[in-house]
C-alpha cells in the first residue's frame, strides 16, 4: 500500500508543481512548453502517440492491479491476463513516473528562476 501512496504522491505533487510553474512564467497551458527544454518534456508533450501511451499505459497499470487484487483473470499462455497486462504496462508506469519526476525538476528550476528574477527587480528599484 505504501508504494501505491508514493506513486500517487508523486503523480499528484509534481504534476501540480508543472501547473504552477506554467501559471507564474504566464503560459497559456501546462502543455504550452518551451521547445529548447527538456528533451523528455518535450516529446511527451509534442507527441500524442507518446502522451496517450504513457496515460493509457499507466491507467492500465493500474486498473490491472485492482483487478488482479480480485482474481488473475483468463488464463492465456498459463497466465492470467490480467497479470500478463499488468506486466506489460509496468516499465510504463514507471516511465511515467520518471517523467513525473522530471516536471518536478523542471518546475522547481521555472520557480527559482522566477523568484530570483522577482528578487532582482526589487533590488533596483
Amino acid at each position: 500500500m505504501f508504494w501505491f501512496q508514493l506513486s500517487m504522491t508523486i503523480d499528484i505533487v509534481c504534476h501540480w508543481m508543472h501547473l504552477h510553474s506554467s501559471t507564474m512564467k504566464g503560459s497559456s497551458s501546462h502543455k504550452a512548453i518551451d521547445l529548447s527544454g527538456n528533451p523528455v518534456l518535450r516529446l511527451y508533450y509534442t507527441s500524442r502517440p507518446v502522451l496517450f501511451v504513457m496515460c493509457a499505459g499507466n491507467e492500465l497499470f493500474y486498473a490491472m492491479l485492482y483487478l488482479l487484487h480480485f482474481t488473475s483473470g483468463p488464463t492465456i499462455l498459463f497466465i492470467g491476463l490480467w497479470k500478463l497486462i499488468c506486466i506489460l504496462c509496468a516499465p510504463i508506469s514507471l516511465a511515467k513516473t520518471a517523467i513525473s519526476l522530471i516536471h518536478l525538476y523542471a518546475a522547481s528550476e521555472n520557480i527559482v528562476a522566477i523568484d530570483v528574477a522577482e528578487r532582482r527587480a526589487a533590488k533596483a528599484e
